[in-house]
Formats: C-alpha cells, structure tokens, sequence
C-alpha cells in the first residue's frame, strides 16, 4: 500500500494547532521538523532557532484517504478563520520507502551542555562528557528537534536531582525519560494513553540500556492519582489546553511537597492560563524559559 504524506509549513504559534488536527489523520503520529537548519550545523548547535516549522503525517493511500483529505481541509479552513494556515502539500510515498521516507529530515542534535540526541542511522562525533540519546521515533511525537522538546531536555540537565523519581506523563518517544535516567535519576516513570507511543518509547529505553531505571506503560493522570504516587519531579510536554484540564483533575497531587514540576508544550500568549491553572492545583510557578514562541514553565510544590 502507499502512503500520502501531507506537510504544512506554519510558524511556531500555529504548529500547535496543525499538529492537533494532523495527529487525526496521520498513522503513527506527527513530526515535527525546524526548516532552516543545514545539517552540518545540527552537531555544533551554531544554528538558531528556527520560527517556522513543518509539520508532517503520513496517511494510507486507500478508499479513505480522499474523504480524509476532504475533512482535513474542512478543518484547516476553520482554523483559517482564526489565523492564516496554509494550503496543505500531497506527496504519494510507495510502501517501500514510507518507513524511510521521513529520515531524511531528522538529523543529530546538540541540546543543553552535555546531551547529543541522534537517531540509530546517523553517526555524531561524541565530545567528552557527552550524554548520548539514541533515538528512533518512529513517526511518534519526541525526536529532539522540537523547541518544546528541547526546552525539557534543557530544563532536565539543570535542575534534575541526583536520584530523584521522576515522572514523564505524556511520554511519546520516550526521549525525556531516556534523557532523566540518563542525568542520574533513580527511577522514572513514563506514561502515555497511546499504545503505539508505549510500543516505541519501550523499544528506545532499551535500545539506551535504561530499561532498569525506567518503566514505561499505557496509562493517564486519573491512575496515578488514585494510586497516591508521588515524585520528585514531573515534566509534562503535551498541549497547554491539555495541561489547564490535567489541573483541573489534581495533577499537583503527584508532586510531592518540595518537588518541581516542568510544562512545556506551551505558545507564549497561553502561558498565563497555564500558571493561574497551575496556582489552583497547588503548584507555584518559579521561572519561564523560552524558545521562539514556545515557553516552559518550571514550578515547585510548595512545603506544608
């Protein structure tokens, strides 16, 4: 069977919503690619940051794909109305280079002091005192290239402690718990309602011999609060809308008292919402970090 891959190219401000609505569509996921960087620049970290973005899913090439075409278009033309979107590109990819046919856009990546994330088909020359991540997406959101994602893999090497139990609650990929084991937590667990997203963080954390420190399941909020967990640290990468209703259901609950909690996935003019939502779970926001339009949130459950 082909595949048809459908690619947008949006600024940081509408990559959140496209990759919403893709997700819909799209097997396996979305990626996330920033336009602009030349490869030989992706192992110094010379480039800056990108302001545009493409964002690309893949979707089988059968009697359904005009009807999802049609609703997809449907779709972006009321987001039209909101902000300017632009018209999607169709490209046929044969079933014997659909797997390949993303990897040409995903190359290493230098985040923070010490971390080089790179997929298991691309060599990176190792400097010393390098943490290296190998990862394989598979399709699946997390592959290092995203400022919401770098800006956690940034804020993990700062401010993780030694031997803490880490929670990644929305775990994609797995690069986040890969990258907390890796910076010397004791224990992490990694969470996502997906199971294809389960399936690939599963085979990554073994692939980075972290399968002793981490344990990845199928799984939502509601479960660890009803099982009265608590850690150390939290780190939440998903949507800000997605964040505002976890806090409605006591997401600071899994904190512990003196933990810090990390949420990306954030556009900048949203970022308000997220700490008034943050402040009624009983989280205090501490500090902003910021990427282009994208913002991190660090903050920390008070003590009694």
């Amino acid at each position: 069977m082909d595949w048809i891959e459908v690619s947008l190219s949006v600024d940081g401000e509408a990559a959140e919503a496209v990759a919403e609505l893709l997700q819909r569509y799209g097997h396996q996921g979305v990626a996330v690619e920033q336009e602009g960087i030349p490869p030989d620049l992706w192992d110094d970290g010379e480039a800056e940051a990108p302001r545009r973005l493409t964002v690309r899913a893949y979707i089988r090439a059968d009697e359904r794909a005009e009807a999802a075409r049609l609703e997809l278009e449907t779709a972006l033309g009321h987001l039209n109305m909101l902000y300017p979107m632009p018209t999607p590109v169709y490209k046929i990819i044969q079933e014997s280079d659909w797997a390949e046919a993303w990897k040409a856009h995903y190359h290493p990546v230098r985040i923070g002091r010490r971390l080089l994330v790179r997929p298991p088909w691309a060599a990176a020359p190792a400097r010393e005192g390098d943490i290296e991540i190998v990862l394989d997406p598979g399709m699946a959101f997390g592959t290092g290239t995203h400022p919401t994602t770098q800006l956690c893999l940034e804020a993990l090497e700062d401010r993780l402690p030694p031997g803490a139990r880490v929670l990644d609650l929305g775990c994609g990929s797995g690069i986040l718990a890969i990258a907390a084991a890796r910076l010397g937590a004791a224990s992490v667990l990694a969470l996502d309602i997906d199971p294809i997203a389960v399936e690939i963080a599963g085979a990554n954390i073994a692939q980075n011999g972290v399968a002793d420190t981490i344990t990845v399941q199928q799984g939502s909020l509601d479960s660890l609060i009803t099982s009265s967990r608590r850690f150390d640290l939290i780190v939440v990468n998903i949507l800000a809308k997605v964040i505002i209703a976890m806090c409605d259901q006591h997401l600071g609950q899994v904190v512990r008292p003196g933990g810090l909690a990390l949420f990306s996935g954030i556009i900048e003019d949203q970022t308000d919402d997220v700490e008034a939502a943050l402040r009624k779970t009983g989280l205090q926001p501490t500090a902003r970090r910021q990427q282009s339009d994208w913002v991190l949130v660090e903050s920390v459950r008070p003590q009694p």
